[in-house]
């Protein structure tokens, strides 16, 4: 496929997400939650970043949107960011990263993790938060959370990782959701190959610079923080979030897995205010609210390969 045709794809792909966040959130009032956006320069260019302000007892959100490093923005994850912030109590800052494929690999990756480096840098001076810090996101926005905690898993202050329904691996591995749900839900196993492809520009799944993207075999998880993941039934990458869930487990993490039998990927921008979105924002609430604890009964009972709400 051309440059040229790729990008028109990708422009159009964009103004339908946005129109369908829109659409379905139309008329629902927003969220009471004070916001302010930021425009930084990272390495010469400007990243935005939009701050929603929450209590000064809770840990910083750093939040990395979802739409396969190709579409989505501040807009499209707005309502799920405020959402989380009131509910949660803590403030929270969205990342406005780069897109492919005028942006290709690493440059989504380069953004987040800089941008939560500035953040992490500057957290007395921005939202009130008590020091600590979250690294979050969803889909391809949970890669990049991912991404950022592994290369940051040793900085003092991190607290944990949210990851919904994230994007782990390359679609070539033995993941048995890609087929048994590659028609099903709101976002086909081919849009996800394609969203794949074209971030990626070429690269083969195998480069080891991409280790970054997929952790693999020389990817330690030891030291991995305290870890939510959420992943939805209807999803071609249901099982890879399900993967990691299990490799966190045996390396010693203290995970929290939750799966939603009836969900599609994407609910948190592209249902509107649905069941399932409401029912995230609860699981991730709930976990945001005790941040520190390493162990509790409850976690301890749950199984990362079967716990389901």
């Amino acid at each position: 496929m051309t440059s040229l045709l790729n990008r028109f794809i990708a422009r159009a792909a964009r103004h339908l997400y946005l129109r369908r966040h829109e659409k379905l959130w139309d008329g629902v009032s927003l969220d009471p939650v004070a916001v302010s956006n930021l425009c930084v320069e990272l390495d010469g260019r400007q990243v935005g970043l939009r701050m929603y302000h929450g209590n000064a007892d809770k840990p910083m959100v750093i939040y990395a949107h979802g739409g396969g490093f190709v579409v989505g923005n501040l807009e499209t994850h707005d309502r799920f960011c405020r959402a989380l912030s009131l509910n949660s109590g803590c403030s929270l800052i969205s990342i406005d990263y780069r897109l492919a494929p005028e942006h290709v690999f690493p440059a989504a990756h380069d953004d987040c993790l800089e941008a939560t480096k500035w953040v992490l840098d500057n957290l007395d001076n921005l939202a009130p938060n008590n020091g600590l810090f979250i690294l979050a996101g969803d889909s391809a926005g949970g890669n990049l959370a991912i991404a950022s905690t592994l290369a940051l898993q040793e900085r003092y202050g991190i607290a944990g990782c949210l990851a919904i329904y994230p994007a782990t691996q390359h679609y070539i591995s033995d993941l048995p959701s890609y087929t048994e749900h590659a028609k099903t839900g709101l976002v086909p196993a081919r849009h996800m190959r394609w969203f794949c492809d074209t971030y990626l520009n070429g690269m083969a799944p195998a480069d080891p610079v991409l280790e970054r993207m997929f952790p693999g075999r020389r990817t330690t998880l030891n030291l991995f923080p305290r870890t939510l993941i959420i992943t939805a039934e209807r999803d071609p990458i249901r099982d890879d979030g399900a993967r990691f869930a299990v490799r966190l487990h045996r390396s010693g993490c203290k995970i929290t897995y939750k799966h939603l039998p009836q969900a599609s990927h994407g609910f948190v921008c592209s249902e509107g205010d649905s069941e399932h979105f409401r029912e995230a924002v609860r699981i991730a609430s709930q976990w945001l609210a005790t941040p520190l604890i390493l162990k509790s009964p409850q976690e301890d009972l749950e199984s990362p390969t079967s716990q389901a709400v």
